[in-house]
Parts: structure tokens; C-alpha cells; sequence
């Protein structure tokens, strides 16, 4: 009986602690359903705001060295050190591949250097894991155009669109994209 209770303590433990650290997880989860709702909805003032609050979600990682390095990339971002930042978010994106902010980043990393292919790559990974991170779509929809893809482009936007109607840029990308990608009218 004592091997089986010294065996079993540690397990117990391990339970109780992921169990404290997937409950916030959850939460978010439900706070982040709520909030793209409201999104839907939402004047462009508070369309902003409730953006702004859904983005601060996405870059809870629940990790306390994710964060770490999400917040190395960034800073090296800011500095212009790309290359750099490329190192932190790829060391991010190897530890928690599962967090869809950490593949966002780094794509932006990537399009800063110049590496358009594997920036388009982690935004499409970033969609797999979070379908409804319009910032990624807007970073696609982005570099589609600058790649001469304008009816992905446009598709992407139409994405935005109907998760965020109120995004100040997407209702000029579509009107400005609507003749390459659907055709004008004679």
C-alpha cells in the first residue's frame, strides 16, 4: 500500500495542477466565443475596442515560456532585428504549436525578411489551429495581393468580412479587388 500511495501522490497532483491551468483556458475560450459574437454586431467604435480585447486573448498562451518568447520576438520586431525575432518565434511556435498567435508572428517576421512563401505557410497553419483570427486572413489577404493572387485575396477578405464587418480596411480591399477577382460588369 505505501509504493501504491508514494506512486499515486505525484499523479494526483499532476491532476489537480492541470486542472487549475485548463480551467482559465476554458474561460477565454468561452470570453473569446462571447466577444466574436459582439464583433459581429459591433459600430466600428466598439468593433475596435471589442477587436483590441479578442486580440488580448489570442496572446494568452498559458504558457508561462511561450509568453516569454512571444514577447522576445516582438520586442526584436520592434528593434528591427528580424532575424532574431525569426529565432524566438520559431523556438515559440516548436514549443507550443498549438498556439495560433505564436504562427502569426513569426509569418510576420517572415514578411519582414523578405520570405514571403513561408510567411503565407504560418499564416495558413495559424488558420488551421484559430479559423477565426481575422488578422491572420487580413496578413493573407495581404500578401496574396502582393503575389498577383487577387481572387484569394478577395476571398479572404469576404472571410473578414463576415467575422468582422467593421474592419476599417477590408471594405475598400474588397471594392478595390471586386473587378480582378469576380469581373466587371459591360
Amino acid at each position: 500500500m505505501g509504493i501504491l500511495n508514494s506512486f499515486l501522490k505525484p499523479i494526483v497532483a499532476a491532476g489537480i495542477v492541470a486542472t487549475a491551468y485548463l480551467q482559465p483556458l476554458v474561460a477565454n475560450a468561452a470570453d473569446i466565443d462571447a466577444l466574436m459574437l459582439q464583433l459581429k454586431d459591433a459600430d466600428p467604435a466598439d468593433a475596435a475596442r471589442i477587436a483590441d480585447e479578442i486580440q488580448l486573448e489570442w496572446n494568452k498562451s498559458g504558457s508561462a515560456s511561450a509568453d516569454f518568447l512571444l514577447k522576445r520576438g516582438r520586442e526584436a520586431l520592434e528593434r528591427g532585428e528580424v532575424s532574431e525575432a525569426i529565432e524566438h518565434l520559431t523556438a515559440l511556435v516548436d514549443h507550443a504549436p498549438d498556439f495560433s498567435e505564436g504562427w502569426v508572428m513569426r509569418a510576420g517576421a517572415y514578411f519582414h525578411a523578405g520570405l514571403l512563401g513561408p510567411a503565407v505557410h504560418d499564416l495558413e497553419q495559424a488558420l488551421r489551429l484559430n479559423p477565426q483570427h481575422f488578422e491572420a486572413m487580413i496578413g493573407l489577404a495581404t500578401l496574396f495581393e502582393m503575389i498577383d493572387r487577387p481572387k484569394d485575396a478577395y476571398e479572404a477578405y469576404r472571410q473578414v468580412k463576415a467575422i468582422h464587418p467593421a474592419h476599417p480596411d477590408v471594405t475598400e480591399a474588397l471594392k478595390r479587388l471586386e473587378p480582378q477577382a469576380i469581373g466587371q460588369e459591360l
